[in-house]
C-alpha cells in the first residue's frame, strides 16, 4: 500500500503521465484522420461516390467503427491522465476514490491514471457488468 507520497514518488508519476500523454497526443490526430475519412466512394479513394462492392463497403464501415472505438479510448485515456496530474497538484494522488486508502504501488506503476483501490475497481466493474 502507498502510505504519504515523497515528492520523488510523486515526480516519478508526474513523469510517466505526461510521457503517455505526450504519446497519445502524437498518435490521436492520425487516429482521428481514419476515424474521420467517411466511409465508400470518394471518400476512402474511389473515383465516384458508389462503393466499388457492397463487401467493400462492409470492410470500410468496420475499419471506420474500429477507428472511432480507438479514438474514444485513447480521448478518454487522456482525459484520466490529466485528471491523474490535477490530483498530484491537489494532494489527492494515489488514493482511491471510492474508499480513500492508498492505491497499492503496483497498481499506480500498471496505471498510473487509476482512480480506484483494486477492490473498489472490482465492484465497479461488477455494477457495471449487471
Amino acid at each position: 500500500m502507498v502510505s504519504q507520497m515523497t515528492s520523488a514518488e510523486l515526480d516519478h508519476f508526474r513523469q510517466r503521465l505526461n510521457r503517455v500523454k505526450d504519446r497519445l497526443g502524437d498518435e490521436l490526430p492520425a487516429l482521428e484522420d481514419e476515424a474521420l475519412r467517411g466511409v465508400g466512394g470518394e471518400a476512402s479513394g474511389n473515383l465516384s461516390n458508389i462503393p466499388v462492392h457492397p463487401a467493400d463497403l462492409s470492410a470500410d464501415n468496420y475499419e471506420e467503427e474500429v477507428a472511432l472505438s480507438l479514438l474514444q479510448n485513447k480521448e478518454g485515456l487522456k482525459v484520466d491522465i490529466q485528471y491523474a496530474l490535477n490530483r498530484i497538484e491537489n494532494g489527492d494522488y494515489g488514493r482511491c476514490e471510492s474508499c480513500g486508502r492508498p492505491i497499492a504501488r503496483e497498481r499506480l506503476e500498471a496505471l498510473p491514471w487509476t482512480r480506484h483501490c483494486v477492490s473498489c475497481a472490482a465492484k465497479l466493474q461488477e455494477i457495471a457488468a449487471s
